[in-house]
């Protein structure tokens, strides 16, 4: 699992922003394995002309893969992009993006040059206006969709080797639902067979820089589709809160009075559809996720399994997580002990740093606290408060 979610933890901060840019969705740069749009200041590939970058073979990683996957060349995401691209726009100075059209995070002007700093806020300490278009943002963000990215409806091999490209838009907010699943999803073998072990954005050292960069990704969407250059994700602290905070119909939406698992009609999440949820029928149909609805947001806070969650994190739970020196340690998984990103991640005790899977601890114990759609991790993305954990998080 390491060196795999390295590899796509490495692919995702280099220039290409996103999964698959809408203009090389198609036969020629499927076959040609080229995506090197041009940028639109200036009409040459990568903003050339214009010295933002230049059309590159991509750069692979040399190091040997761990034992952790026994396959090779069975799975569009090993060594990714090169299944369907292997030249890329490798852009110059501050410059980011599929076709060096943007500024990389933090800077901002014309040419990229202009240092700037947003902060993250507490939900609860935004005004009533700031809080509202907060979630006014997140209910445009589900219903416009992406100008720049399309996603995928089947592999490499189901596209015929790049001459039928299978390809469908998607809303805004459902993009990164499905980037998350897209990056956790089993692998497909072929025939009923799939393998399961292997995640490119979790039990990893990967896992926090790779949801770092997907939030600022999100963010960067956001901003774009609403013209609010100052928009950042606000974050609850989660820390030693008796109940769910933010679910309630002022914030995250509450509980339906009559089914406990959905959320208040009086949300505008509850008309919310989910997407990407169902792993076991994609696998055995050996196809991905193609963003069609799958019913409504679940969440029912509190009622998960006590044995494996007993309560949210304490601050104490917190500060012993930050106290550990080492960002992480061998076999450097969910096995790993007294590792940061491990403790922080769920998978070892809080108060030990000691890995225990069967436990949720820090960030796990969010997820399985919500017990619902944020309690599978390939389709945790679907019920927005994800967004406000992960900002904690990050």
């Amino acid at each position: 699992m390491l060196l795999f979610a390295l590899g796509f933890l490495l692919v995702i901060l280099q220039p290409s922003t996103g999964q698959f840019p809408r203009v090389c969705a198609n036969v020629q740069s499927l076959q040609s394995k080229e995506c090197c749009p041009p940028w639109d200041g200036d009409g040459s590939p990568c903003g050339e002309l214009s010295s933002r970058g230049s059309c590159q073979n991509i750069l692979l990683s040399q190091a040997p893969l761990g034992p952790q996957f026994p396959f090779s060349g069975v799975d569009d995401r090993e060594d990714w992009p090169s299944v369907f691209y292997n030249r890329t726009c490798r852009c110059e100075g501050n410059f980011m993006g599929f076709s060096c059209g943007e500024c990389k995070f933090g800077f901002s002007g014309l040419n990229c040059t202009e240092r700037q700093v947003k902060t993250r806020r507490n939900i609860f300490q935004l005004t009533t206006s700031e809080k509202n278009k907060f979630l006014a943002y997140l209910n445009l963000a589900k219903n416009i969709p992406s100008q720049d990215y399309v996603i995928a409806t089947g592999t490499y091999t189901q596209m015929n080797n790049g001459s039928n490209p299978m390809f469908r838009d998607i809303n805004v907010y459902d993009l990164f639902v499905w980037m998350h699943y897209y990056a956790s999803r089993d692998t497909l073998l072929g025939g009923s067979n799939v393998w399961r072990d292997i995640d490119f954005a979790h039990e990893a050292p990967g896992f926090l820089p790779w949801h770092r960069v997907f939030l600022l990704m999100w963010e960067r969407q956001i901003q774009r589709i609403t013209g609010d250059e100052n928009f950042t994700i606000p974050y609850w602290d989660w820390r030693d809160a008796e109940d769910c905070e933010v679910c309630n119909d002022e914030y995250m939406g509450g509980r339906h009075p009559t089914n406990p698992n959905l959320l208040s009609p009086a949300s505008i999440f509850s008309s919310w559809q989910v997407i990407c949820t169902q792993s076991e029928e994609y696998n055995s149909q050996q196809a991905l996720c193609s963003a069609t609805s799958e019913g409504p947001i679940r969440r029912n806070p509190g009622n998960n399994d006590k044995s494996r969650t007993p309560r949210l994190p304490s601050s104490a739970d917190v500060e012993f997580c930050l106290s550990l020196t080492q960002y992480e340690s061998g076999p450097m998984d969910k096995m790993a002990n007294y590792s940061f990103r491990n403790t922080l991640e769920g998978f070892a005790d809080p108060q030990t740093a000691i890995s225990n899977p069967a436990q949720s601890g820090l960030h796990n114990a969010l997820h399985i606290y919500m017990n619902g759609s944020m309690s599978q991790v390939q389709g945790s993305a679907n019920d927005p408060i994800f967004v406000l954990h992960h900002a904690f998080v990050d």
